[in-house]
């Protein structure tokens, strides 16, 4: 196994953890800067307004994108283990 092979394997893992978070990351980004704006409209300092609608999101997008996630990562999983012999030897 060359260090080559142990970096692009760990390159392709970043890859994919970043596009498995992304509408997570999304998600949470948007609703925080819909939520910081109403309170700033609003003058309303509540901490549960800020955390119970991202949580509620969070859990939707994880719905919707949550097979896709899985596919993902699955196929990752996949060539990785088929990819395994040709690493070796």
């Amino acid at each position: 196994m060359t260090p080559t092979a142990v970096v692009e394997i760990g390159r392709q893992a970043v890859e994919i953890t970043l596009l498995i978070s992304a509408p997570l990351f999304i998600a949470a980004l948007a609703t925080g800067l819909l939520v910081s704006i109403f309170q700033a409209a609003t003058q309303i300092n509540e901490a549960t307004l800020s955390f119970v609608p991202k949580l509620i999101v969070l859990f939707i997008t994880l719905v919707v994108a949550g097979p896709w996630m899985i596919t993902m990562l699955t196929d990752f999983m996949r060539r990785l283990y088929s990819s395994i012999p040709s690493i070796i030897g």
